[in-house]
């Protein structure tokens, strides 16, 4: 007796596993769509006023921490680490360390155009 043999379609296919998993795959597409579709506006994030409640944790943690030169050497520190694994053929996880580095060396212009999607 023979096993009978999955279907698969070619491996650069939009299904590669076959018919199994189209449902599936297409109600993601259609929830992802749903929810992008669905946001409506974004707002630029503000910082709080001063003596509010959350301005001396987002003093100390955003301007002394993060655009301060503690988030500059963590940022400095990443490139170099991004070199380090680049020289070493880690190609994917340099670029994300250089993305992460980017972000660190310009939190000061990131940090004013974060913005947050309101419903």
């Amino acid at each position: 007796m023979k096993k009978a043999k999955p279907r698969m379609t070619g491996p650069g296919g939009l299904f590669p596993m076959g018919c199994k998993h189209k449902k599936s795959i297409i109600t993601l597409m259609v929830f992802g769509a749903a929810c992008l579709l669905a946001a409506t506006r974004a707002n630029a994030f503000n910082a709080p006023a001063a003596g509010t409640f959350a301005f001396d944790i987002y003093d100390i943690g955003v301007n002394q921490i993060l655009k301060g030169p503690i988030g500059f050497a963590a940022g400095v520190g990443s490139m170099v680490a991004a070199s380090v694994m680049a020289i070493r053929q880690m190609l994917l996880p340099a670029v994300a360390t250089v993305l992460g580095g980017a972000f660190l060396l310009k939190a000061d212009s990131v940090v004013t155009s974060l913005g947050a999607l309101i419903g």
